[in-house]
């Protein structure tokens, strides 16, 4: 039977989902920020698990938002005392909130986990508890539930960097579920238990995978060969978001897709990060997010849970490698890593490093100097984090991802100009466009573009498309539901602007310094006020192309400032750049 309990706009449910198995799920409905500081538009979930077989186990927890309400409701559906064993698919706060208040109902309360996860427990329950160790392969039988006759048997997945170091996944044989956390779950707030509309919920699903999945394909792809090969599965059981199970075919074909192309060539940068320390955790996702929209290769790795010889195989084969500041006095552990590190690097790649903002953090000067000693070329301008991140913050960082990617695609990029056919080229660049600039802002963060692939799409509401390049810093202001303003420039006096705002900024610049600007007057960023007319748009859908996304937008408002004055055209000779 379902039950559903209510705070404000927090709420539970307590769903079956199967023989013996029954959900929480923790709608979190107003959440408007997560993890690398990206928007939701939809809110989020934090779903948690209950399987009874002879005995029962309890998989994750919940946030800590969620005290009042999450405990007794679990006290409603069991004693906590009869739980054998809490399985914790990763330690993020957000799905191991309320362990220490379960040890307290329970203290012999048996935590399965990875090893890596049992460790990074130790330092935030700060109690004893008996715990169990798992990796790839090995099991849990919970025996046979009475009255159904199921046999619920564990088996579990190491999972790193999904995207924690910690995560493994944990499929029910009795069941067919498979719990996996964060990989293929998605920020998407709904009283639907089961993905019942894909349309609804495909685009928080790729944006959450571009965001946090996306920078680990490569552990995604090796995630995947070890779900391949277990029996079939019925559902995925995610730690965000509806269930996955009327369509998981579509999700785990994009899933692979993605990673696969992600993941195509050798080239790639070592993005290193050191595990609940400081802000490392997001400021490394939000660079490493950056280097993939520049459709350049990325790997993050965590100097504490990676294996001293497959650390030095990743720093060594890496094209490109950024590195936090470390504690000014790490333990004997971390300085092995650190020196395992610094032997690696090669003499020809790209380094860069970043403030961790750990509170007793190497300063940044320091081991920029100890990296350019060593002779490699520094892709960007080490990232000083003076406060805790904003997302202005983090919007540098990403920034200056896409700036390394583009160097590590510079050649590719080049070579597919060459590469098109001289008459079709010429031919091509003859299409022309008017002149535009795109603004958005939310909240702190801002940015603007030069566009001119621009036309309107429907008459009924008003609609138009914008292509916008994917390595553009704007475009993560341009997801489905976020506003803009197109601002379209006129014929006589649009080189200014044009200068203006096609001139390379450094990470984080303010693309506004020095125009003047109308704010207020539309909702979704500066109006300029040297354009011809303005448009306030807000987008409705995206869809992929190769390098750009094409996004349709509603128009909600607009004007112009002079009836008589012509907009601005764009006239090419070549197809093959803009």
């Amino acid at each position: 039977m379902a039950a559903t309990a209510t705070t404000g706009r927090l709420s539970l449910q307590c769903e079956p989902i199967a023989a013996d198995t029954t959900t929480i799920r923790s709608l979190d409905w107003d959440r408007s920020r997560f993890d690398i500081e990206f928007g939701l538009r939809n809110g989020t979930t934090y779903n948690s698990f209950l399987v009874r077989g002879e005995r029962t186990a309890l998989i994750d927890s919940s946030h800590l938002k969620f005290e009042s309400t999450w405990l007794p409701l679990l006290q409603g559906q069991i004693d906590p005392r009869s739980i054998d064993h809490l399985i914790v698919s990763h330690t993020e706060p957000d799905h191991s909130g309320l362990i220490g208040h379960l040890l307290e109902l329970h203290p012999e309360l048996e935590i399965v986990g990875s090893k890596v996860a049992i460790q990074f427990l130790e330092n935030q329950v700060h109690r004893p508890f008996n715990s169990r160790a798992v990796k790839s392969g090995d099991q849990l039988d919970l025996g046979t539930n009475p009255d159904s006759g199921v046999q619920h048997r564990f088996e579990f997945l190491s999972a790193p960097n999904l995207h924690w170091p910690d995560t493994i996944f944990s499929f029910d044989h009795g069941t067919g579920i498979l719990y996996t956390c964060d990989a293929f779950g998605l920020h998407y707030c709904s009283e639907d238990v089961f993905d019942v509309d894909p349309g609804a919920i495909a685009p928080d699903f790729r944006f959450y995978y571009d965001c946090l999945m996306g920078p680990n394909a490569r552990s995604v792809l090796q995630a995947m060969k070890r779900m391949d090969a277990l029996p079939p599965i019925s559902t995925i059981a995610v730690g965000h978001g509806p269930l996955l199970r009327h369509h998981l075919n579509l999700w785990l074909g994009d899933y692979r897709a993605w990673s696969e192309g992600r993941s195509k060539g050798e080239a790639y940068a070592a993005v290193c990060y050191l595990s609940q320390y400081g802000f490392c955790d997001r400021i490394s996702q939000a660079i490493a997010r950056g280097i993939g929209k520049a459709e350049a290769q990325v790997q993050l790795v965590d100097l504490r849970a990676t294996d001293p010889q497959e650390l030095s195989a990743l720093i060594g084969e890496a094209s490109a490698v950024v590195v936090p500041t470390w504690p000014a006095n790490p333990d004997a552990e971390l300085q092995a890593a650190i020196g395992t590190l610094l032997a690696a690097l090669q003499p020809k790649q790209w380094v860069a490093s970043y403030d961790a903002f750990g509170g007793n953090d190497e300063p940044i000067d320091t081991v920029a100097s100890r990296l350019r000693s060593l002779g490699q070329n520094e892709a960007f301008e080490p990232l000083r984090i003076r406060q805790v991140p904003d997302g202005n913050d983090y919007q540098r960082c990403e920034e200056a991802g896409t700036d390394l990617g583009q160097l590590l695609t510079r050649a590719k990029t080049i070579a597919a100009m060459k590469a098109l056919d001289g008459d079709l080229d010429k031919a091509l660049g003859r299409l022309s466009g008017g002149l535009y600039v795109v603004t958005a802002r939310q909240q702190e963060r801002a940015s603007a573009m030069v566009a001119s692939w621009v036309s309107q799409a429907s008459f009924e509401p008003p609609g138009i498309t914008v292509a916008v390049a994917k390595d553009r810093a704007i475009e993560a202001l341009l997801q489905v539901g976020d506003r803009f303003v197109l601002n379209i420039l006129r014929e006589d006096n649009h080189q200014p602007l044009l200068r203006h705002f096609l001139k390379r900024f450094p990470p984080g610049a303010d693309r506004f310094a020095g125009v003047n600007t109308l704010e207020g007057v539309a909702a979704g960023g500066p109006v300029l006020g040297d354009a011809l007319a303005f448009l306030g748009c807000r987008v409705q859908q995206r869809m992929e192309g190769p390098d750009h996304w094409i996004i349709y937008a509603e128009v909600e408002q607009g004007n112009v400032s002079d009836t008589e004055a012509s907009t601005a055209v764009h006239h090419r000779k070549v197809g093959n750049h803009y």
